[in-house]
Formats: C-alpha cells, sequence, structure tokens
C-alpha cells in the first residue's frame, strides 16, 4: 500500500470512527445525566456504555495521532510553524485540532476513572454525566464539520 492509500484509508477509517465516538458519548452523556436524576442504580449495563465510550475515543484518538505523523497538511504545517501559522486549514489540522481532541479524550479516560472509583450510583452518573458531557462539548468545537467556521471537511468521505 503506497503512502497515498493508507492516508486515504486511515482518514475514511477515522471519519467514521467518530460516528462511534459520538453515538457513545451522547448515550452515556444521556444515561449519566437520567441515572442521577432519577437516582438509577448504575448497572454493569451502564458501566459497559463508560468502558465503549473509553474504547471508541481512545481508538479514534490512535488514528488521529496516526493521521498526524502522515497528513500532508500537518507535514506543511510543521515545516514552516512560523509562516503556516496564519493559514487556518494548516494550524486548524497541524494544531488546534490535535490540542483539544487529546484534552478530550483525557477528559473522558479522566472522567471514566472517577466513576470506577466511586462508590455510589449517584456519584457515578454525575461524574459520567460531567466529565463525558466535558469531552462532547470539546470535540464538538473542533470536529472539522461541513458548516464550522475554522475549516470545514464533509459529514462522511467517500474512499
Amino acid at each position: 500500500m503506497n503512502h497515498s492509500s493508507m492516508f486515504s484509508s486511515i482518514l475514511l477509517l477515522h471519519s467514521l470512527v467518530r460516528w462511534l465516538v459520538l453515538l457513545s458519548l451522547l448515550f452515556s452523556v444521556y444515561r449519566g445525566w437520567k441515572g442521577w436524576r432519577e437516582k438509577k442504580d448504575f448497572t454493569r449495563v451502564d458501566n459497559s456504555y463508560r468502558y465503549w465510550t473509553v474504547f471508541f475515543a481512545l481508538s479514534q484518538l490512535l488514528l488521529g495521532l496516526w493521521l498526524y505523523f502522515i497528513s500532508p497538511i500537518v507535514q506543511y504545517f510543521l515545516h514552516d510553524i512560523k509562516a503556516t501559522i496564519h493559514e487556518r486549514d494548516a494550524r486548524f489540522f497541524g494544531l488546534e485540532h490535535i490540542v483539544v481532541m487529546t484534552l478530550s479524550v483525557l477528559a473522558i479516560v479522566i472522567g471514566s476513572e472517577k466513576i470506577r472509583k466511586k462508590s455510589t450510583s449517584p456519584e457515578k452518573f454525575r461524574t459520567m454525566f460531567i466529565w463525558f458531557t466535558i469531552g462532547l462539548l470539546l470535540i464538538l468545537s473542533s470536529i472539522p464539520w461541513p458548516f464550522s467556521p475554522f475549516t470545514s471537511r464533509p459529514f462522511f468521505r467517500m474512499y
């Protein structure tokens, strides 16, 4: 597989996994809010949502890091940061996107660990709601949506 084909394949996978991350986060945030509000028991099912949300987020981060090191736009940015910092696309993918997305995954992982350490169901749900919402908001702010003022990409990539 040549470099261009590998880059395209990873980019496609990264684009698809984004939807798994978003769906699992939305569902986990909803479950956290509902469980906390309605004083439900934190069950094995809830714990599996926590687990899968972290799994998808970490998988997406690994794909993103891989892309970061082979992306032509990032390589262009890193080659001359002083000049390219003023170019919206180069700065977004070379700096902003990677920093915000890494922070979002960190919030999700920290939240997950805090959930594991809580002893009561309300504490677990509250923690899941708060930390996963922080991760979700950071992610939503840094996805290159088609309507984004920072830079835009399609909702679905084609190979």
